[in-house]
């Protein structure tokens, strides 16, 4: 539209030569003025000394997307964005390398035959699909060189750890010594002026992405807060100043809200005859047991399994049931069943139906419907998540949900707190950054919802209720984020900011990440660094 402008009161102005050259002169200077041609873009440091920016963090930092660590992502990664807006004039920023993983595809797994890489959404099957892979081989470049020190996989626990190089490929490909050196040593040794930390996710994420089967991968609190100390302690104490960033709510990214807690769906009565006279036996059990009043009515009727026409929830094992299978005994110890029919009850002793309160992943949607295999043989009667309940490293449980985002909200009040603390010493020497308010933006959700997310103590079901329901309004609205006019999803579609993996970012996602930590240095440290041009970036990559 200003070129337009531009180009009609230039029209005009050749009609003023003729009266006057002064009133042209007068004029074409005003439409400078008010419309000045495309030049060079600059900014401002303010501040910050930006000439040696160093980041660390793990995959989100490293650029990580479609469940690899390929070359074009790691491109997009937000660190990299950022620094090319701090090498814009005026601002002063460095050079910034990265550990180049050198692969088109990277690397996301094998199934002993094939080597996979990136995911790519096919438009054609409605979901992601592997490509062609690479395994990661070491980086060549050189090591003393590097800015971004993003390690997928990393927790925040492993950034002082000398073990990690021999347990994670991916630091041991460009850690100055493997066996000896740290994350946290390397990125110290590149002497930064400022840097970018976003560790912690991964502190709860292994136990929110393996369904809460394995409390073990959960950090401590107290290992959480000392690992956090140290390193920031030792950040600062080299003199350079940084960003510090918060969880992101881990149960908002698409992988635990793509697959429907009532994914099982029901086309023909014959099939939910035959299904309902099936568990007629486990139905008429728990009545029993509820007869005996060995379980409430309440607890009796959770539990009991019926089909219909439409979505039906999945049938789901749940370790925070009691184990019913002592009750199961002592039916058949009192003769109401018999020895085969205690036999077929077993898969049963802590089972449910799902609730608009549990989480299915986005791994759920591979082995729901699918029949359980045993010893390599197919059991055609034990189908996943219909007949037989889905193992629990696929649903997140309401009380596992419950830990995750307790343990996040812990996490990130250990975060802020630590912050604070070093700023009261080392004022003005962190900048926290609380990623927060943009993605329950970004997921559309009700403010009562949004409101939960940052205090947990509202109760989790309400608030995984109010997530389940189609219709939600945003808080601005409207479902995802509105960009320069454009909404983007938050999922990994065409027009989403999710890769498809549905756990991390696509690159507009990344340089919506980079766009949250500019605005939070504008408005704190007197800089004027331009933000990144987020629609300029491709979404996720699609194939027919």
């Amino acid at each position: 539209m200003k070129n337009i402008k531009i180009y009609l009161f230039a029209i005009l102005a050749l009609t003023f030569v003729i009266q006057s050259c002064d009133e042209d002169v007068a004029l074409l200077a005003q439409l400078e003025e008010e419309n000045p041609l495309p030049g060079e873009v600059t900014g401002t440091s303010g501040d910050l000394n930006l000439s040696k920016y160093v980041a660390i963090g793990n995959s989100l930092t490293a650029g990580f997307m479609d469940n690899a660590l390929y070359t074009s992502g790691q491109a997009h990664s937000f660190p990299n964005l950022l620094a090319q807006q701090f090498q814009i004039s005026g601002i002063g920023g460095g050079a910034f390398n990265q550990p180049d993983i050198g692969s088109a595809n990277g690397f996301s797994g094998t199934d002993g035959t094939n080597i996979f890489g990136r995911l790519e959404l096919s438009l054609s099957l409605l979901r992601p699909v592997p490509t062609v892979g690479e395994l990661p081989t070491p980086y060549g470049g050189d090591k003393a060189a590097l800015n971004n020190f993003g390690v997928p996989g990393m927790r925040l626990v492993d950034v002082a750890d000398a073990g990690l190089a021999a347990r994670n490929g991916l630091y041991g490909r460009f850690a100055s010594q493997p066996g000896a050196s740290t994350v946290l040593g390397d990125a110290l040794a590149a002497n930064p002026t400022f840097f970018s930390f976003w560790l912690g996710n991964n502190d709860i994420l292994g136990y929110a992405a393996g369904g809460g089967a394995n409390e073990a991968l959960i950090t401590s609190a107290s290992a959480f807060q000392a690992s956090l100390t140290q390193a920031l302690g030792g950040l600062v104490q080299s003199g350079a100043q940084g960003v510090v960033m918060t969880i992101p709510q881990i149960i908002l990214a698409p992988f635990f809200r793509a697959v429907p807690y009532n994914a099982i769906p029901m086309t023909d009565q014959a099939t939910v005859d035959q299904l309902n006279g099936a568990f007629a036996g486990l139905n008429a059990a728990l009545d029993g047991l509820a007869q005996f009043q060995l379980l409430t009515v309440e607890q009796a009727n959770a539990r009991k399994v019926s089909y219909a026409l439409g979505a039906n929830p999945i049938l789901m094992y749940d370790d925070a049931l009691a184990d019913i299978g002592p009750l199961f005994d002592a039916l058949l110890g009192a003769g109401a069943i018999s020895a085969g029919q205690r036999a077929a009850l077993d898969p049963y002793r802590q089972s449910r139906p799902a609730t608009s309160s549990d989480l299915p992943t986005l791994s759920a949607a591979a082995s729901l419907g699918q029949p359980l295999v045993v010893g390599g043989v197919p059991q055609l009667t034990a189908v996943i998540g219909v007949s037989y309940p889905a193992p629990d490293n696929l649903i997140l449980s309401a009380s596992e949900v419950q830990t995750v985002v307790g343990t996040r909200a812990t996490f990130n009040a250990t975060i802020a707190g630590v912050v604070a603390g070093i700023n009261q010493s080392a004022p003005g020497a962190l900048t926290l950054v609380d990623v927060q308010p943009t993605l329950v933006d970004l997921a559309g959700l009700d403010a009562a919802t949004a409101r939960f997310l940052v205090d947990p103590t509202n109760g989790a079901n309400a608030a995984l209720a109010a997530m389940g329901n189609a219709a939600v309004a945003a808080v601005d609205g409207e479902l995802g984020i509105r960009v320069d006019g454009v909404n983007l999803a938050p999922d990994f579609s065409p027009n989403g900011v999710f890769s498809t993996d549905g756990i991390h970012l696509n690159p507009r996602g990344y340089a919506i990440v980079a766009n949250l930590i500019i605005d939070a240095l504008n408005a704190s440290k007197g800089s004027s660094i331009p933000s990144v041009n987020v629609l300029a970036l491709r979404g996720v990559i699609t194939t027919n």
